[in-house]
């Protein structure tokens, strides 16, 4: 798979959603950081959610970006809300620091500026659950900004959404909301890699766990990395097949 075009590297915060029929959303806080070949996509509503059914208002996912002409893909192979599918949309650069995104069916319009703080490096890994259970996570770098994504303890079906589950199942909400999408800084913050933001309450705000005097990113510690790891860990595996990805969405 071609790598990710360098424009788009960095971290990308929404500040506007302007939907066809004229209504906008300035406030939900949307971060989505760009890697060579993967990307992550963090949305909090403010104020942030508590319940857990406010938790299921929050939304996020990571996986491959595939960019040809001016459009934009992202497929998803971690999912806050199993049954949301594919992502695509027309990308049209304002400035190097500012991209407008609209639908296909110009059904919305999404203004996307970069964080000054986030052009620099760029490092990517992709993890699978050492314990063959089948989880996968991912570790993203762009500058001086870290984005985790990691999946639910729980395989959920696209065939219903979160809400659904929610509603119907009698397991573990906190299993069920148990999908981390965790954004914050390496250096820059109060101490080092410190979590700005989480769809898990519990990291919000806390220290995510990588040695603060960690430098090379091949060397990084991964095994025990989010707030539900597998039960042997993560290991580092190579970057999804984007075939496989796409099979995994026509299911």
């Amino acid at each position: 798979m071609n790598a990710v075009p360098s424009a788009y590297h960095g971290v990308w915060q929404r500040t506007l959603l302007r939907l066809a029929d004229g209504s906008e959303d300035t406030t939900t806080r949307v971060y989505w950081l760009q890697s060579a070949h993967l990307h992550a996509d963090l949305r909090i509503p403010d104020p942030t959610p508590k319940l857990p059914l406010e938790r299921a208002l929050q939304a996020g996912f990571a996986g491959l970006t595939q960019v040809g002409e001016q459009r934009c893909q992202w497929h998803r192979a971690i999912d806050f809300h199993p049954d949301s599918g594919s992502d695509v949309g027309n990308m049209a650069f304002v400035s190097s620091e500012e991209v407008h995104e609209t639908a296909l069916d110009d059904s919305y319009l999404e203004v996307w500026q970069r964080l000054p703080d986030s052009i620099g490096p760029v490092a990517e890994s992709w993890l699978h659950s050492a314990d063959g259970s089948g989880r996968r996570a991912c570790l993203l770098r762009a500058g001086d900004y870290f984005m985790f994504a990691a999946d639910r303890p729980l395989r959920l079906s696209a065939r219903r959404s979160l809400l659904q589950y929610l509603h119907d199942s009698s397991r573990d909400a906190e299993l069920l909301l148990g999908c981390e999408l965790t954004f914050g800084r390496i250096q820059g913050g109060e101490l080092p890699w410190q979590i700005l933001y989480s769809t898990l309450p519990a990291a919000t705000g806390g220290l995510f766990s990588v040695p603060a005097d960690a430098q090379q990113w091949s060397e990084l510690p991964v095994a025990w990395l989010g707030i539900h790891p597998p039960e042997n860990g993560w290991r580092r595996a190579p970057l999804p097949r984007l075939q496989d990805l796409i099979k995994e969405t026509l299911v």
